[in-house]
């Protein structure tokens, strides 16, 4: 059996039982792989997108899949038997990486949103729902922990942080800053989220949880993630082949905004644009991906190089 006929096999569980790929049926829609395409998957995670676009353009050698998380590109590798190029790398570094290389794909892929593995995971502490220690680290090479955000940033910076990256109200946050700084040192979720909770004066019937914006507002500051999307963007039409299609998945406003922005430059650059708009809105999970519940917030746009 040559490379190209060889389909995607798993030799251990399934990726669906640890992760459910958002909008799934929306991005191949959108993307419309091919046989032959060569594909960039810059956020692979467990595979899940990865292993339908791969089924359908049967292309490896010359397909990358990237991820910042270890426990993600080892799973990659000891489960499927794909002859693809794996990089462990964040998608910013990567996309840099391989323009430098003059590498250019048919079909890109970009979600943006955390695991179902991070967040279930207690150690990696991502979630207040699941006590474990501050840590929220995308990749565990990095400094920077949700801890030493809490612990030893100043009042302003902390201030700031929830402010733009939580997009709580300047006076919810200060708030929540004082609470904060009233119960430091934290070493565990548990701990955080009842000192940001008290500080708001408790749930009060609220469905969403106090805390949730701060510690969205914490793991977008350790994995500096708006930071990526604004270095990853204007690199894409330099990875992306005449015809090539490129799929960003979105999960909250920040991002969404970024991504909405550079399209619409793109959009109103006329004939000099690189990129055409595919989706003049956005696929929104809760329309589009009814049901899976961590696509709710997710939103996919597209685009195809002219």
């Amino acid at each position: 059996m040559s490379i190209k006929e060889h389909p995607p096999q798993s030799n251990n569980n399934d990726s669906s039982t640890l992760h459910i790929p958002v909008l799934l049926q929306s991005t191949l829609t959108a993307l419309k792989p091919k046989p032959g395409e060569s594909y960039l998957d810059l956020t692979a995670g467990y595979g899940g997108h990865a292993s339908r676009v791969l089924s359908a353009t049967q292309e490896y050698t010359t397909s990358v899949l990237v991820d910042r998380d270890i426990n993600a590109i080892t799973y990659l590798r000891q489960s499927y038997d794909w002859p693809v190029r794996l990089l462990h790398t964040d998608f910013a570094q990567a996309a840099k990486q391989l323009v430098s290389e003059g590498a250019a794909f048919d079909i890109i892929l970009a979600d943006l949103g955390v695991s179902s593995p991070q967040l279930d995971k207690s150690e990696r502490g991502f979630s207040f729902l699941r006590n474990g220690p501050l840590d929220m680290r995308m990749d565990s090479r990095l400094d920077v922990t949700a801890a030493k955000v809490v612990n030893t940033y100043s009042a302003d910076a902390l201030k700031k942080i929830i402010v733009r990256y939580g997009e709580e109200s300047p006076s919810v946050a200060k708030r929540i800053v004082d609470g904060i700084l009233a119960g430091r040192p934290y070493s565990t979720t548990e701990t955080l989220a009842t000192a940001i909770e008290q500080s708001l004066g408790g749930r009060r019937g609220k469905k969403k949880h106090p805390a949730t914006r701060t510690f969205q507002a914490l793991r977008i500051e350790v994995n500096q993630e708006l930071q990526q999307v604004e270095n990853l963007l204007p690199l894409i039409p330099k990875l992306l082949n005449k015809g090539g299609r490129v799929g960003i998945i979105s999960f909250h406003s920040l991002e969404d905004r970024l991504i909405k922005q550079y399209f619409k430059e793109q959009a109103d650059s006329g004939y000099e644009a690189e990129l055409q708009i595919l989706t003049k809105k956005p696929l929104d999970g809760a329309t589009y991906d009814v049901h899976n519940p961590r696509s709710r917030s997710a939103k996919l746009r597209a685009a195809v190089k002219k």
